[in-house]
């Protein structure tokens, strides 16, 4: 049986089916665009269940590529996850990691250490990153003084959507390190406009014949609770910020379902604004795409079967939608069920693009190119996470899990993927390998820092 159509698999009629790397085919070194919702819960696609949300593009995303199950983020909250997806590594290897997540100047990315784009820049790739930041501000810390050639967005973890406010008050819309209001120019749109109008000119923009990194990372559907349109919601926020309420932006007095549901659709067009200026443009055979989400879902996110929500090293905290897609290497209407982080995907991304990570900064994740491209079976490990009060460590079908009980569990997860059914009694010698190994690698990492 032949390869389906993309015509067929954007339809829909296209069955998913387990995956199995495409032989003999062998392409140009790929454009990667990389995109990131924020708080978007495993199962806040329609491709992943959620019975009341519809996601047509990412679900299109899906059946051209290849939908992983049991991908996971680098940790429970923003800052540390995309320290692990820029670094390839824990977030606990480096001092700005250790915040869960940056909500001061007092940490960030270090412009020293090598990043994805930097790597990549050094490799011949044309770099930018649209969108959110969160890994430390100005003046010490930036995109553009850690590998992004280019950045539009905010640095801050969250923005009110019209009025670009950020949780101190401060105006938080930058093109490069220069704050967009400061001269005339002033953008008081809804803020997913103009992030996936600014992608969309990216990939169409002649790059002299080099290869380009995009991160695009949008703030949606993160609180506050503002859906396109909201401009009563938005006035109120913004006059209550800045009134001093340095609450406003959590916006624990706001939001629903519904409402939710609005801005997690609302991506999903953005998204698909951005892949049609791709197909536009005819990157779209050479262009790798990666779509996830930076952690679990908080409030409103629909998670089930999984337990917890962001911040938590339970499934629902970590565990999240993950899309891959590469027309010229590889087929659509794929699954997998491979455990996978974000540091596989830096990685991967690297090795991709023909870059070679720094040898005195080594990756903590393993490249998923040989799986993907040549079908090789990844070999075992496992998956760690830590922060505050809480450890895991995947390994096979196996999750060791601490929280903020202090009891060690262990979880089969491809039985029980809600955590319910603790197996640590019956498997003590189980239960202490995975201890150990999780104890192992935990002493490599730096120390919190007291509070």
């Amino acid at each position: 049986m032949g390869v389906p159509t993309a015509d067929a698999q954007a339809q829909g009629t296209v069955r998913e089916r387990p995956f199995k790397a495409a032989a003999h085919r062998r392409a140009k070194r790929p454009n990667l665009l990389v995109i990131l919702g924020d708080d978007l819960g495993w199962a806040d696609l329609s491709s992943y269940g959620a019975p009341h949300i519809k996601t047509p593009n990412l679900d299109r995303l899906a059946r051209q590529g290849v939908r992983f199950t049991d991908a996971y983020a680098g940790s429970a909250t923003c800052s540390p996850t995309r320290f692990s997806l820029y670094t390839g590594r824990f977030p606990g290897r480096t001092k700005g990691g250790l915040a869960e997540p940056i909500a001061d100047r007092s940490a960030g990315l270090e412009p020293t250490h090598p990043t994805l784009a930097s790597l990549l820049r050094d490799a011949g790739y044309a770099t930018a990153l649209i969108g959110k930041w969160h890994c430390g501000y100005l003046p010490d810390y930036s995109p553009t003084k850690s590998g992004w050639d280019e950045f539009f967005g905010n640095f801050g973890g969250a923005l009110e959507s019209y009025s670009k406010l950020g949780l101190g008050g401060e105006y938080d819309l930058y093109r490069g390190d220069v704050r967009e209001g400061d001269a005339e120019y002033k953008d008081l749109r809804y803020y997913t406009r103009i992030l996936t109008e600014r992608a969309a000119e990216y990939v169409q923009r002649d790059h002299g014949g080099r290869p380009w990194l995009l991160n695009l990372n949008f703030t949606t559907p993160h609180w506050p609770w503002i859906a396109d349109g909201d401009e009563d919601t938005s006035a109120e926020i913004v006059r209550r910020i800045k009134a001093g309420d340095k609450n406003a932006l959590w916006h624990q007095d706001g939001g629903s379902v519904e409402k939710y549901t609005q801005m997690v659709q609302d991506l999903d067009r953005s998204v698909g604004e951005v892949l049609r200026a791709l197909r536009k443009s005819g990157q779209e055979e050479d262009t790798l795409v990666f779509f996830a989400s930076d952690n679990g879902g908080e409030r409103f996110s629909y998670n089930w079967p999984l337990s917890g929500n962001k911040a938590s090293l339970q499934e629902g905290g970590i565990r999240v939608p993950t899309i891959v897609r590469w027309p010229a290497r590889l087929d659509g209407g794929q699954v997998s069920h491979e455990p996978v982080f974000t540091p596989d995907w830096t990685a991967t991304l690297l090795e991709v693009g023909g870059a070679r990570p720094h040898p005195a900064y080594p990756l903590d994740g393993t490249s998923l190119a040989p799986y993907l491209l040549k079908g090789e079976r990844p070999a075992e490990r496992e998956l760690f996470w830590r922060v505050r009060g809480e450890r895991a460590l995947r390994r096979g079908n196996w999750k060791y899990y601490r929280g903020k009980s202090g009891q060690d569990q262990l979880f089969n997860l491809a039985r029980d993927r809600r955590e319910q059914a603790d197996r640590a009694v019956d498997e003590p010698k189980l239960l202490s390998a995975l201890k150990a190994a999780w104890e192992q690698t935990e002493k490599g990492l730096l120390a919190y820092p007291a509070r």
